[in-house]
């Protein structure tokens, strides 16, 4: 995880807007509670605090395509380039994390999610 919090720190703004801010708060939006706080915790500060905000009592249903839709709108990306973010915020995702929590997130997030990453390589 550590070379990507370097990253992280670098190129998210302050308080969010960036890529991976934008799909972390996406995402949390499809997670319990109890997950998102599993989550939380193995995640450096900065995007701890997205997947916070992102966190609500309802679970939302939505999909892969969705979830990029919604990270173009908040950050301002053509599609394209918003599904090419997702998909590397979850490929970190599954070398940052540990094994077993990102199992969790995924089983969560959905099919189209697990196959949209494997799509990615």
């Amino acid at each position: 995880m550590r070379p990507y919090r370097r990253r992280a720190h670098r190129t998210e703004p302050a308080g969010g807007g960036g890529p991976a801010w934008a799909t972390l708060e996406t995402l949390a939006h499809r997670l319990s509670p109890g997950e998102a706080r599993d989550l939380i915790t193995e995640l450096p500060e900065g995007l701890a605090e997205a997947v916070r905000r992102g966190t609500t009592d309802r679970i939302e249903r939505f999909g892969h395509y969705d979830s990029v839709r919604r990270v173009a709108e908040r950050t301002m990306l053509k599609e394209d380039e918003a599904d090419r973010g997702v998909r590397t915020v979850l490929a970190v995702l599954r070398e940052a994390i540990s094994e077993k929590e990102f199992n969790d997130l995924m089983s969560q997030l959905g099919t189209d999610f697990s196959q949209a990453l494997e799509s990615a390589g």
